[in-house]
């Protein structure tokens, strides 16, 4: 099980933005070999979505009011270390991310971008697409837009 912790940028501890940015890293940029420019000067304004277990990040999402990255609210960043994915964290993350949206930003209406492989899982969280594919640092997205 893991533990959630809402952070605005300001409140994170060093450790904590280290380990988030470790675990970014890790599986964007190492496990999805695509090389990106992870540090995009967004996270200041993101709320960070922290999954703890045994005091590690585990699982991290970053969460946008409208108008900050998309026009909607949005979920971006969404990773689960590979050891731990098999507890079903990205779940976990995810409900926690889409509840953080409504409590902290009182929006219900949330976009993501999300890579074309994941369409199941995030149909499973209630996200449809809307468009088509497209590439994102090469890798085959598509937008999915969740409406409560």
């Amino acid at each position: 099980m893991i533990q959630i912790e809402v952070k605005k940028f300001q409140e994170l501890s060093l450790d904590q933005l280290y380990a988030v940015l470790q675990l970014r890293s890790e599986v964007f940029v190492v496990e999805q070999d695509c090389v990106y420019q992870d540090l995009d000067g967004k996270d200041h304004k993101a709320l960070h979505v922290m999954g703890i277990k045994d005091n590690k990040v585990v699982a991290y999402t970053r969460i946008f009011k409208s108008g900050d990255y998309f026009e909607q609210a949005s979920i971006g960043r969404v990773v689960v270390k590979a050891s731990e994915r098999k507890f079903g964290y990205g779940m976990d993350i995810m409900n926690a991310s889409i509840a953080a949206v409504e409590h902290y930003f009182k929006e219900t209406t949330i976009h993501i971008s999300a890579q074309c492989y994941l369409l199941q899982f995030y149909n499973s969280l209630g996200f449809n697409a809307v468009g088509g594919e497209y590439l994102e640092d090469g890798i085959p997205h598509v937008a999915m837009v969740r409406k409560k």
